[in-house]
């Protein structure tokens, strides 16, 4: 792709990650996936689950950051939590027998999906 220095290309990859994160709530996974694997030569599995890893990071920063300029709401929170943390033991557990086919498939459709609601405001 680019000939730069590997710090500097992990760099970029974190910053676009960071700013997805704390832009729009989420999203870092839609430069990591790609970098990691492009960029950084990880295998497609291990770039969907250093991803996880490095967005969980980024969360708290961007979370920390709400909290301090009170947009946070805390006592809505935690059944959020809850479900997400259930769902992420799940999907953690089932992570190495899913074909990497499907991964992409349901990450590429998860952001189709996020790209239509965004756009159209459904």
């Amino acid at each position: 792709m680019f000939n730069l220095n590997p710090k500097l290309k992990y760099a970029v990859t974190g910053a676009l990650a960071g700013l997805a994160n704390g832009l729009f709530g989420a999203g870092g996974g839609l430069f990591l996936v790609p970098l990691l694997g492009g960029w950084a030569g990880l295998s497609k599995r291990q770039a969907f689950a250093t991803s996880v890893g490095i967005a969980l990071v980024l969360s708290l920063a961007s979370a920390g950051v709400y909290l301090v300029k009170g947009s946070l709401q805390l006592q809505g929170l935690w059944p959020y939590l809850a479900g997400g943390f259930a769902g992420g033991l799940v999907s953690g557990k089932i992570f190495g027998r899913v074909p990497i086919n499907w991964l992409r498939r349901a990450f590429g459709l998860l952001v189709i999906y996020g790209g239509i609601r965004a756009v159209f405001q459904l």
